[in-house]
């Protein structure tokens, strides 16, 4: 996709779907989908019992907002319960985790900033203590 071609307005039927463990990722904003430099979008939907365990991103801030359902969200130790209409901001470098524990599935976007990085973009910690052994869920396996 040229620059020519970057999309402006993104529709359900432009995002870019990335299946993974702990659900669907509808991509609205990213680089090579949209022109953003500072900026990503992605939208969530994840199934009772899943979660995207402990894990930090080094050069990403990160806000969480709940569209439907409900999340146990952690920002480093501390834990909350978000419903529909509530955000967790997570500074860079943070570790933080989201658990649906619940049993009926859980929507929400996660934005990013920076819209790119130059190292790893996310390092997974939920093996490591303390983080194993706060974990609602146990940790899917290594891969």
């Amino acid at each position: 996709m040229c620059a020519c071609e970057f999309l402006r307005f993104v529709s359900d039927a432009e995002c870019q779907i990335e299946q993974l463990p702990w659900g669907p990722h509808e991509w609205l904003c990213r680089p090579g989908l949209t022109d953003a430099r500072e900026l990503q979008v992605v939208r969530v939907r994840m199934p009772p019992g899943k979660c995207h365990a402990f894990h930090r991103h080094p050069e990403f801030e990160e806000a969480l907002y709940v569209l439907d359902g409900q999340v146990e969200q952690f920002v480093g130790r501390e834990k909350r319960l978000l419903r529909a209409g509530e955000l967790a901001h997570i500074p860079r470098d943070t570790v933080h985790g989201s658990y649906n524990v619940f049993k009926t599935p859980c929507t929400f976007l996660a934005i990013l900033s920076p819209a790119s990085c130059k190292g790893p973009p996310l390092i997974d910690v939920a093996h490591d203590e303390p983080w194993k052994s706060l974990a609602p869920l146990p940790p899917p396996p290594r891969t």
